[in-house]
């Protein structure tokens, strides 16, 4: 069964349901059967690679309330990240691009792809740098949109720093990242996190493991009755 989230790294509220979502999937009987593939989605894709406000002052300006509700936004927030064990620092949070953030992760994915060490002792490259690229922007202030620190990032989850820089020197994985905004589009997604699971359910937003593990379930069982058999045939392959 295929499981596609849409999501940017500069959404506080994709890193929670990330956690979400993996609780979900240790619940879930057919786990194993399970292909996670991850979508790209900018929150602001004209945003500058990195603004000069603080984070509190963009969030007032754009919900258009005062900054001292905005800081108890953050609060709110940063609990509902601790609930599921995620550490954030919003207030350092430097606002900017995350376009190059969005190549380098289909980056990393295209290196996972290339592997020839596929034992499951070996983390996928993509979703360590997925990890690393969360944590870094929303708990440890860095600029997503600054190159030289996600090359430092890559380089620390083991992608080749060299390799990295020329990737970043090129348009490699624009297109891709530019194909996967369009298919958000096509399918309607306006908000991250956005799950769909076999392109025929969507589940949009950070919703709790339940509500996930009751969608996976759901997909489960619509792929699982269109492989019945009929008038006693034999049901096909999924």
């Amino acid at each position: 069964m295929q499981v596609e989230i849409w999501s940017d790294v500069a959404c506080p509220w994709c890193y929670v349901g990330k956690r979400r979502f993996e609780a979900a999937l240790a619940e879930f009987a057919h786990a194993s059967d399970v292909q996670v593939t991850w979508r790209s989605f900018e929150l602001d894709p004209n945003a500058p690679l990195e603004h000069s406000e603080p984070q509190p002052e963009l969030l007032a300006r754009k919900y258009r309330t005062t900054v001292e509700e905005a800081q108890r936004m953050n609060a709110r927030m940063t609990e509902a990240a601790a609930a599921e064990g995620l550490s954030f620092a919003l207030d350092k949070v430097k606002v900017g691009n995350t376009f190059n953030a969005h190549r380098l992760l289909h980056f990393a994915a295209s290196e996972d792809a290339a592997r020839t060490d596929t034992s499951d002792s070996a983390q996928p490259l993509r979703e360590a740098l997925g990890e690393r690229l969360f944590a870094a922007y929303l708990g440890e202030g860095a600029s997503l949109g600054d190159v030289d620190t996600l090359v430092s990032l890559a380089s620390e989850v083991g992608l080749n720093t060299t390799a990295v820089r020329s990737m970043f020197n090129s348009n490699a994985f624009a297109d891709a990242v530019r194909q996967d905004e369009a298919d958000a589009q096509a399918i309607g997604v306006t908000g991250v996190p956005f799950f769909v699971l076999d392109r025929k359910y969507g589940v949009s937003g950070a919703q709790s493991p339940a509500t996930l593990v009751a969608a996976l379930q759901q997909a489960w069982d619509a792929r699982s009755s269109a492989t019945m058999p009929v008038d006693g045939e034999r049901a096909p392959s999924p």
